[in-house]
């Protein structure tokens, strides 16, 4: 078994991203001292300019591939595109059910109204996703960051539905100042950290209708319980819309759900960040793509 574990970049970053735990836990749930755990590939410069020679190394001794690390399909690197190349390779059941779900919002027979919803502060990221899947949706909501660049300009080929409220604080800090005020009217100096109450209600109603969902990326700096409570409010709209076939993804979306435990209650939670952005952008995962039949 291989894997990567952060982005190392010095030799001191060895001992902060080291598969050991990794391993230690892998032999508690296996219970098995003939399953070969890899140290942090990307300990090996080679790995990430997928380099032949290293996936050679990967590829010695083994008789076949199998990758299931649909968070890192999109990279491509030696022990996710080139060793594939070497081996008898195949995809594994995560990586399977990743395609498999993720698809379901690009089938031409999605069951709607469709919601798209997209927040937090990777603006240029998501910009590819939410035109492709917007253009398809009946409602795209938009909060976070990302609402304020599409409010000034938006780059997109259709219209949006953008707060009307805001929790508005006077610096960026978990103690400042906050007051409600209308999303396009902050006090001078003043910053949007969440969205505000009628924002969140009227998300909640558009949720509540729908009968397909995909939500990426938090409403606000949730991280902070005072600006916390607009990524909660579409959290439990998201999860509460049982008819509907839901999917969330993106770190901070699925922290969210996971701390108010309700993560279980969404049909998939994706594993991969960026993977999951390019797939439905319509961008070819090389990870993917050096699978036969993946």
């Amino acid at each position: 078994m291989c894997s990567h574990l952060g982005r190392p970049k010095t030799y001191e970053d060895r001992a902060k991203y080291s598969m050991e735990p990794v391993r230690e836990r892998l032999r508690e749930l296996l219970s098995d001292d003939r399953v070969i755990v890899l140290e942090n590939t990307r300990f090996d410069p080679r790995e990430t300019k997928n380099d032949e020679s290293y996936a050679r190394e990967l590829a010695n001794g083994c008789d076949l591939y199998v990758n299931d690390a649909f968070g890192s399909a999109h990279r491509a690197h030696a022990s996710t595109e080139a060793v594939a190349h070497l081996l008898p390779a195949y995809a594994g059941l995560l990586l399977e059910r990743e395609l498999e779900m993720l698809g379901r919002l690009l089938a031409p027979d999605l069951e709607r109204p469709f919601a798209l919803i997209s927040g937090g502060a990777k603006v240029q990221d998501k910009l590819g996703v939410l035109e492709r899947l917007g253009s398809r949706a009946d409602d795209v909501l938009v909060g976070g960051k990302m609402a304020e660049q599409i409010r000034d300009a938006n780059p997109l080929s259709f219209p949006v539905t953008l707060p009307v409220d805001v929790v508005a604080a006077s610096e960026l800090s978990e103690d400042a100042e906050t007051e409600v005020a209308p999303y396009d009217d902050l006090p001078e100096g003043w910053l949007g950290l969440d969205i505000g109450p009628q924002t969140r209600e009227r998300f909640q109603e558009r949720i509540a209708r729908a009968r397909t969902v995909f939500w990426n990326g938090p409403m606000g700096v949730f991280e902070w319980p005072r600006f916390a409570e607009g990524t909660r409010a579409v959290a439990e709209a998201v999860a509460g819309n049982r008819e509907a076939f839901t999917v969330v993804g993106g770190a901070d979306s699925i922290r969210a759900l996971t701390e108010i435990r309700l993560v279980d209650d969404i049909d998939w939670a994706s594993t991969g960040g960026g993977a999951s952005l390019e797939l439905l952008e319509g961008r070819e995962l090389p990870g993917v793509a050096a699978i036969p039949a993946a």
